[in-house]
């Protein structure tokens, strides 16, 4: 998306815990941020209220906009997955006084995002061998899971969302079993989302420590490493 008259771009990452907000001056080299804003996404009843709060703070008139939503986008319209809110990309664009907003998952948003990132912004955690007309895939675990990809159509890399996290959790033995069946207990259909998310990680270990508790078979490493770690009295 580019201004067509002079002024900000506005962006933004819309997520369950946060939404985050930043304009950028496209006559600016380099692309940086020439003002940035946060606000709990749960302190606001929908997102328009959200945008009335931050509007008043932004250096200057916007002429363009877009916004990753962690949900799917079906025809411009976003059901966010961990929020009470719908946001209507046509609602937005009148509220900012636009013809048009851009309103894309928000893992699609930051597949397009990747091409533009620099070497030092990566951390190899494998080497393998690079393959430029390969598939690429985005997992962030954050206040739910998100995924997307990215290949190569016609010599030019395209992102897509998929929703990944809202795939079935497979357990593999049977403790991944008994964890199944807690979550099941509590939510009735269990998503990698309920395992590998900032809530999903609180559940694992709540599991963990309340099956170690009722263990009678000694201490676990997890015990053993906490107090090998805990301070002198």
């Amino acid at each position: 998306m580019v201004a067509d008259r002079q002024g900000l771009i506005l962006a933004g990452d819309i997520g369950g815990t946060n939404a985050r907000f930043a304009a950028f001056d496209p006559a600016r080299e380099p692309c940086e941020p020439v003002w940035e804003r946060t606000v709990p996404s749960r302190s606001a009843a929908s997102f328009l209220d959200v945008l009335r709060t931050v509007r008043p703070g932004i250096p200057g008139p916007v002429v363009a906009a877009c916004f990753g939503v962690a949900g799917p986008v079906r025809h411009g319209v976003c059901r966010a997955t961990n929020l009470p809110w719908v946001i209507d990309a046509g609602e937005v664009a009148r509220e900012l006084s636009l013809a048009s907003v851009g309103l894309l998952n928000d893992l699609e948003a930051s597949a397009w995002g990747v091409e533009v990132l620099r070497g030092s912004d990566f951390e190899t955690l494998q080497a393998g061998a690079p393959d430029p007309d390969g598939a690429t895939a985005l997992v962030s675990a954050g206040t739910g899971l998100g995924e997307a990809g990215m290949i190569v159509l016609d010599g030019v890399r395209r992102a897509f969302a998929c929703e990944g996290g809202h795939s079935s959790f497979s357990p593999v033995n049977e403790r991944e079993v008994r964890l199944w069946r807690r979550l099941a207990a509590t939510h009735g259909h269990v998503s990698w989302e309920r395992v590998l998310s900032g809530p999903g990680l609180v559940a694992v270990y709540e599991f963990v420590r309340d099956e170690e508790s009722a263990s009678d078979a000694g201490p676990s490493p997890i015990r053993r490493a906490r107090t090998a770690t805990a301070p002198r009295s």
